[in-house]
């Protein structure tokens, strides 16, 4: 039997639901330009080394990619995240030698990942991210963070926690690899099959685990801030000194780690606490890295970004009863009253839309009554009423759904008085 079903993990976005979308698109480009981040637009699929890089450990890798070999036996992989496409571009464009460092880029589209569908993900899921490629300095971080927090709080959500840490650099990490490596050796039999590939892989991203998170060993597991060299821990330091600044209250998660093997430094999530949230409640989330434009063929040049999820944000502002949207209404609504007229309405209804005006009108030869009750439903703010009398004196009839007054004016005089309701309404 034919399934004509939309497939496991994903949506329709209805519209009775795209206004919401619209409105936190608008929003979001609206404070991103805010920060001056300019939009970039990459190809919704890859080649698979854009996001398969070397020995990496990551469930987002090894579980959840959507690879396949295109019909010249190249495999390519739809994007599950949105760096990588920016890091490649930011390369394969020469964009880091622009004068004015770092790029400041923000995207928003589709992504697409294998997981067990649930509330606030999906296998395609949307997300908007924001990349500043090219200087290395903590308070860039501190603004990247603040941005964040300000979205976020500028949509009027209050139920907020800011998680905060740090992988420090390379030889601080590696230090932190090898204490991890000791401390799990004599529990590793009792972990998870994933634990053990992350233990040969990358022995921090253990610490993200979610099936063996109450294993004492996880409890009792050394922390990244005892084995910082002096130079990542003043980068931290920093930090958290911009937030003070800033008045952005956050806490230090020492097992935060994040879900890529590309961070360095700075890592960090927002959280709702909202109980209706569950256990889907980290809003945005993002940090540091060093490695990926070189990775690309690029200088070595720092990056710091952070991606939200657009469901998820949807998800929380019902969780805090938020309605960002406005009152969905028309300007006009052209009843017809007569069929003999239904050519002229439509004329009527052309010319209005071509004057900028938002304008609908009946197709279902339906009563003036039932017209009427499209009128009230679409809240339309004015209804142009034409019939057979109308169109032999070439006239509409006006009515201002506000007031209720009435006007009779010559057809070629209609855009003039809408414009002069219009004017009034504001």
């Amino acid at each position: 039997m034919t399934n004509y079903q939309m497939p496991r993990g994903t949506q329709d976005i209805l519209p009775n639901e795209i206004e919401k979308w619209h409105a936190l698109e608008e929003f979001l480009t609206k404070f991103a330009t805010l920060y001056h981040y300019k939009e970039i637009r990459t190809p919704i699929f890859e080649h698979t080394e854009v996001f398969k890089r070397g020995n990496d450990s990551s469930d987002m890798v090894n579980k959840e990619m959507y690879t396949f070999m295109d019909n010249g036996s190249r495999s390519i992989t739809l994007r599950p995240e949105g760096t990588a496409g920016v890091c490649r571009s930011f390369v394969e464009n020469k964009l880091f030698g622009s004068a004015d460092l770092p790029q400041k880029l923000y995207y928003m589209g589709p992504m697409m990942r294998y997981e067990r569908p649930q509330k606030g993900r999906q296998r395609i899921f949307h997300q908007f991210g924001v990349e500043a490629i090219g200087a290395k300095n903590p308070y860039l971080d501190v603004e990247t963070i603040a941005l964040g927090y300000s979205i976020l709080r500028g949509l009027g959500l209050k139920d907020l926690v800011v998680q905060l840490n740090t992988l420090g650099d390379d030889a601080s990490r590696n230090a932190y690899r090898e204490a991890l490596k000791d401390h799990f050796s004599t529990s590793l039999d009792e972990l998870c099959t994933d634990c053990k590939r992350r233990y040969e892989q990358n022995p921090l991203r253990i610490l993200d685990c979610k099936v063996d998170h109450d294993h004492p060993a996880m409890k009792s597991a050394p922390k990244i801030q005892d084995y910082l060299n002096s130079e990542s821990r003043d980068y931290f330091d920093r930090v958290k000194e911009g937030l003070d600044a800033l008045g952005i209250p956050y806490t230090v998660e020492d097992r935060l780690v994040r879900g890529l093997d590309y961070y360095t430094h700075t890592v960090f999530e927002i959280v709702s606490v909202n109980e209706e949230m569950g256990s889907q409640s980290t809003l945005l989330a993002g940090g540091r890295y060093d490695g990926l434009i070189e990775y690309f063929g690029g200088p070595q040049m720092s990056g710091m970004g952070f991606a939200l999820g657009m469901e998820r944000i949807l998800i929380a502002l019902d969780a805090e009863k938020i309605d960002i949207t406005e009152e969905e209404s028309i300007d006009a609504y052209v009843l017809c009253l007569d069929d003999q007229a239904q050519c002229n309405a439509l004329a009527i209804t052309t010319t209005l839309r071509s004057h900028g005006f938002i304008a609908e009108t009946d197709y279902l030869h339906r009563s003036f009554k039932a017209q009427f009750k499209s009128v009230d439903r679409m809240k339309a703010k004015v209804a142009v009423l034409i019939g057979n009398s109308e169109v032999e004196n070439h006239t509409v009839s006006i009515k201002r759904i506000d007031t209720q007054e009435q006007y009779v004016v010559d057809q070629d005089q209609l855009i003039e008085k809408m414009d002069e309701i219009f004017e009034e309404r504001m």
